[in-house]
């Protein structure tokens, strides 16, 4: 009876607020990871804003291809300042403690971001498509008229995906742990905390990747497969390397982003024996890729390293 009653009061108590941990299996010294997270997100930011600058004054880059680099610099900036901020404030003020409103507004944004960033290299993909294999039809296919409306489709679409995710979190009922292993708000960590049934948020999720990141993959893979049979089938001994080397920068991002997603999800069943990886994972997947975006392209590409160089060039003459 006793045991009864206190299942009873336990169930109809709701938390208020939930607990970071942090880093799990490293508390006593994670504190010092807060220098590397930290470096990172002013290199993403700085080098995000300096593509904008450069995408913005150099006329040669206005053009389809680099407006997506700068919408994608955009989505970039976002997802690191979305998600370093609380991690630091764990890391440096012990602050672990935050809102359930404040938590679910959180995950929206990180799944808003994530979707954002998967359907910009859709739009990319398709970009380099009709760049190499339909040169002809490019200027009339690709143009800032495609750019802006494949751009308000996709966060459309993001936008309203990502809205059951935060209803469906937010109805589930949280009345005894409210402790998470975890730096960042995922789904599947917040709503394994509640008392009731959860089977519709995992449902939803998992139709949720299948639906948006699955065609969104399969469309870069129909892209690029189509690139390469283009390329094979060129006679030109210095067209298809050319091509090929455009492509080589996007493709360094695409695989960086879908492998992290999968290792993911693969390890999120090893959470209960080696639970430090997938948090790590998760966090270098809003970090790592805002910071190596610009260098990647700035690297890879001729047009955007012209750029830097002539804006390096009249700042240093300016001062």
């Amino acid at each position: 009876m006793f045991q009864d009653l206190r299942h009873s009061n336990s169930s109809k108590f709701q938390v208020s607020e939930f607990i970071l941990l942090g880093f799990p299996g490293i508390h006593s010294w994670q504190h010092w990871l807060s220098l590397p997270l930290t470096l990172l997100c002013l290199l993403a930011l700085s080098a995000n804003i300096l593509m904008l600058i450069i995408i913005n004054k150099e006329a040669t880059l206005h053009q389809p291809t680099y407006h997506f680099l700068g919408i994608l610099a955009v989505v970039y900036m976002g997802m690191a300042t979305n998600i370093t901020p609380k991690i630091l404030a764990i890391l440096w003020f012990n602050a672990k403690s935050i809102s359930l409103p404040e938590c679910f507004l959180q995950m929206y944004v990180i799944y808003t971001f994530m979707f954002m960033e998967s359907g910009i290299f859709v739009c990319m993909a398709i970009d380099r498509y009709v760049a190499i294999c339909q040169p002809l039809h490019y200027p009339s296919i690709i143009n800032k008229s495609f750019v802006v409306k494949a751009t308000v489709f996709r966060t459309v679409r993001n936008s309203l995906s990502s809205i059951p995710v935060l209803v469906l979190a937010a109805q589930r009922h949280y009345c005894s742990k409210n402790q998470i292993k975890h730096c960042l708000y995922s789904t599947l960590g917040v709503t394994s905390l509640s008392c009731d049934d959860k089977r519709i948020n995992s449902v939803y999720q998992l139709l949720l990747a299948w639906t948006l990141m699955g065609s969104d993959l399969g469309l870069i893979i129909i892209s690029y497969v189509l690139i390469l049979h283009s390329l094979l089938k060129q006679s030109s001994a210095e067209a298809a390397p050319k091509a090929l080397s455009t492509c080589t920068s996007y493709l360094i991002l695409i695989l960086f982003f879908y492998t992290i997603l999968i290792v993911l999800s693969v390890t999120h069943g090893a959470t209960k024996t080696v639970p430090l990886i997938p948090v790590l994972l998760n966090v270098l997947e809003n970090v790592i890729p805002p910071a190596l975006n610009p260098m990647v392209y700035a690297l890879k590409n001729k047009d955007q390293r012209h750029g830097l160089y002539k804006f390096l060039k009249l700042n240093c003459q300016g001062s």
